[in-house]
C-alpha cells in the first residue's frame, strides 16, 4: 500500500533543503539495491538531521545501517567529540556504507558489523539518541535492549512503523507487519516514556524516555 501520495512526498521534498552531494550520491548509487527502499531518502533524511541538530547528541546508537545515509544525516547534529556507533548485520551493505562514511572523514561514525543483540551491551554507552531501522521482527527486543541506556530526555526513533500500510489492516497478518505492531503497543504501554507517531515517510515512532 502506498500510505503517503507521491504527489504529496514530491511537494515535501521541493520544499525540503536539498541533499548535500555525498548523500545525493548514495541516493542515486542506491538504487540498483534490490532493497533500494530501505534507503531514509531525502525528506526523512533530512528530518533526522534536523531533530539531531536540535539536540546536539554526544552519543547516537543506530541498529540498521544499510548504506550509511542516515547515519550521515544523524552525524550532523553531533556535539563537539560526539561518535555515532552504527550497526549493520549485513557484511556486503557494510562494506559500503564503510566506504560512503570515508567520503566524508570530518563525521565521528563508527561501524560495527554483527548483531545488535550481542554489540550493543558491549559498548557501555549512554545513548542521547536512538534510531532503529532494522529487521522488524526485532524491534521490541531491541528497545527492551536499548531504553535502560538511554539518558533521561533521551530520544529513540523507530523507523517503518506503519510496514507500508499492512498495520491499518483489520487483520493485521505477516510476520513483520505483527512484530511492527506488537512493538507499537508495546510502547504505547510504556508509561516510563513520552510518543508521537508520524505519518513521514513509512511511519517514524518519536520516543522520549521521561
Amino acid at each position: 500500500m502506498n500510505i503517503i501520495d507521491p504527489v504529496a512526498q514530491a511537494y515535501s521534498a521541493q520544499f525540503s533543503s536539498e541533499e548535500d552531494a555525498l548523500l545525493h550520491d548514495i541516493q542515486v548509487l542506491t538504487q540498483t539495491h534490490p532493497q533500494a527502499n530501505m534507503l531514509s531518502g531525502h525528506v526523512q533524511g533530512k528530518f533526522l538531521e534536523i531533530i539531531s541538530c536540535l539536540l546536539q547528541p554526544k552519543r547516537i546508537l543506530e541498529i540498521g545501517t544499510f548504506m550509511g545515509y542516515s547515519a550521515i544525516c544523524l552525524a550532523k547534529g553531533l556535539a563537539e567529540g560526539g561518535q555515532l556507533h552504527t550497526i549493520e548485520i549485513r557484511e556486503e551493505d557494510a562494506n559500503k556504507a564503510s566506504e560512503n562514511f570515508r567520503a566524508d572523514p570530518a563525521r565521528k561514525i563508527i561501524l560495527h558489523v554483527g548483531n545488535a543483540l550481542d554489540i550493543v551491551p558491549k559498548l557501555r554507552e549512554t545513548w542521547d539518541l536512538v534510531f532503529i531501522d532494522a529487521d522488524k521482527a526485532g524491534y521490541l527486543e531491541y528497545y527492551s535492549l536499548v531504553l535502560p541506556f538511554v539518558r533521561s530526555g533521551g530520544l529513540i526513533i523507530a523507523d517503518n512503523v506503519l510496514f507500508h500500510g499492512e498495520v491499518l489492516a483489520k487483520e493485521i497478518r505477516g510476520k513483520n507487519a505483527m512484530a511492527i505492531q506488537a512493538f507499537n503497543e508495546a510502547v504505547r504501554k510504556d508509561e516510563s516514556v513520552d510518543k508521537v507517531l508520524l505519518t513521514v515517510r513509512d511511519g517514524l515512532l518519536l520516543i522520549r524516555k521521561k
